[in-house]
């Protein structure tokens, strides 16, 4: 298999903190963020496998953050695909961040090839489900 590598960056700014997303009390970078970062550079690195009618989106990601990144540093997330199922369907990610200082988050990412208009009908089908008003049953209690 190619080489088939992904990359984004983002300047850490004061609405990417912990703090101000709510996943917690302190001003460096919110992990949600990082992941959405990570999942932008796997994203955007297999388009050009892809039809025009096609799309992926995320199924799995296991993310270990390491290191905390204040406001004002650079964050380079990457992407490298390491595996593509049988089907076609699969695509999997080998996923690191980094920071100005160096390793920060590292781990692994699938990714599953749809048909964006089948993909939009399901979800829009949803607003019409007789589900919507059942109460969730968390861990089957």
């Amino acid at each position: 298999m190619e080489n088939i590598l992904g990359s984004t960056e983002l300047t850490v700014e004061k609405k990417h903190t912990a703090v101000n997303i709510g996943s917690g009390n302190v001003e460096v970078l919110a992990t949600p963020v990082l992941i959405a970062l990570l999942e932008n550079a796997a994203s955007q690195s297999v388009i050009p496998l892809l039809k025009e009618d096609e799309t992926t989106v995320g199924s799995f990601i296991s993310v270990s953050h390491l290191a905390p990144t204040p406001e004002n540093l650079k964050v380079f997330a990457f992407s490298k695909l390491i595996d593509i199922s049988p089907n076609q369907k699969e695509f999997t990610f080998q996923l690191e961040a980094y920071d100005e200082t160096g390793l920060i988050a590292k781990g692994e990412h699938k990714r599953i090839k749809l048909k964006k208009d089948k993909f939009k009908q399901k979800s829009k089908n949803k607003l019409f489900s007789d589900a919507r008003n059942s109460a969730p049953v968390p861990f089957n209690m």
